[in-house]
């Protein structure tokens, strides 16, 4: 069975970046799951996540707000759907829960980031550690022109 794995954070590129996977998946007859991140801060000390109030709220406005963009990028889809697709929402830290979630999967797809000019050469923070990190290939859906 073929997996795609798609992360979402609800801006124009992570919206690129859905569209790509899901009519990838649909190519691949794979099972889609989208992962959105609510992020957290780091501890200085343990490095490990710090829960703040509110974060089960906003990990429920993340899931809403991914399940919108989903259904959004299905009825642009056609006929031609993935076998399965499925929104995953968690706090935490976004590179290493892609990262993480590489090793279950087919194919990782990021969006890059894109601010104009020279900075478009770079590639966003996030998804340079999952294009180095990921244990699966990864797509990089560019910006618009």
């Amino acid at each position: 069975m073929s997996n795609v794995i798609v992360g979402v954070d609800g801006s124009h590129n992570s919206s690129r970046a859905l569209d790509w996977a899901m009519a990838e998946a649909a190519l691949r007859n794979a099972d889609l799951t989208v992962v959105t991140v609510n992020a957290v801060p780091t501890s200085y000390g343990s490095r490990q996540p710090v829960p703040l109030v509110g974060e089960a709220e906003r990990v429920e406005e993340i899931q809403e707000a991914a399940q919108d963009a989903v259904g959004k990028a299905v009825s642009a889809l056609g006929d031609q759907q993935p076998k399965s697709v499925t929104v995953v929402a968690v706090s935490g830290f976004p590179a290493q829960t892609l990262i993480d979630k590489s090793q279950d999967a087919d194919l990782m797809v990021v969006g890059s980031r894109g601010g104009g000019g020279f900075a478009e050469l770079f590639l966003g923070s996030i998804c340079s550690q999952v294009v180095h990190h990921a244990k699966c290939p990864v797509v990089v859906v560019p910006t618009s022109r």
